[in-house]
């Protein structure tokens, strides 16, 4: 009977090992990713998508929202502001939150009627609501775009600033992702 014993509770042990490491893996497998068809992460955003084009935000997909995700917040900035050999500031570009965690994608030149159901916007650092584009005085700038996951929706915080925004997120994120393009006018 106590070989028995050690069988059944040798099995269970190794049961609950092998179902960790197989939610472990698939967490990772599942990381959150962001990507865009109009530029590669690292690459040169588009004339099209700055103040030297139409002014419109790029088209975003992701993948690997955490199953227990309540929203999403995706923040746009340059830290390169503004000068990149002399930065004094980072400069906000977009502030969008509450985004639905069942959306996956935002289309290019999404408008404020477009916006994903619930979605509401922050105030940038031209201080209003949207987007703004790439619009570097000078050198080459890097334009963060980082999507997070958050274990709650936010309240309405009645368009906040970037700080506001980090503040009410603060504790909540459950996952993140980033994608980074880069422009310089000619």
């Amino acid at each position: 009977m106590n070989s028995i014993k050690q069988k059944v509770f040798i099995f269970l042990v190794s049961s609950i090992f092998f179902t960790t490491a197989v939610l472990a893996e698939g967490e990772q497998s599942m990381a959150l990713t962001l990507k865009s068809p109009d530029f590669v992460h690292q690459g040169e955003i588009p004339k099209t998508l700055t103040c030297d084009g139409d002014d419109s935000s790029p088209a975003l997909s992701w993948s690997g929202v955490p199953p227990h995700a309540k929203s999403l917040v995706l923040i746009v900035d340059d830290p390169d502001a503004p000068d990149p050999a002399k930065p004094k500031m980072t400069w906000v570009h977009w502030l969008l939150y509450n985004i639905p965690p069942t959306v996956t994608e935002l289309p290019r030149a999404v408008a404020v009627g477009n916006l994903p159901a619930g979605s509401q916007q922050g105030e940038n650092d031209w201080k209003r609501t949207g987007y703004g584009g790439p619009c570097p005085p000078i050198g080459r700038h890097r334009y963060f775009h980082k999507l997070y996951a958050l274990d709650i929706e936010l309240p309405d915080l009645h368009q906040p600033n970037k700080t506001q925004l980090e503040k009410a997120m603060a504790g909540h994120i459950v996952g993140q992702a980033e994608l980074i393009g880069t422009y310089r006018r000619q």
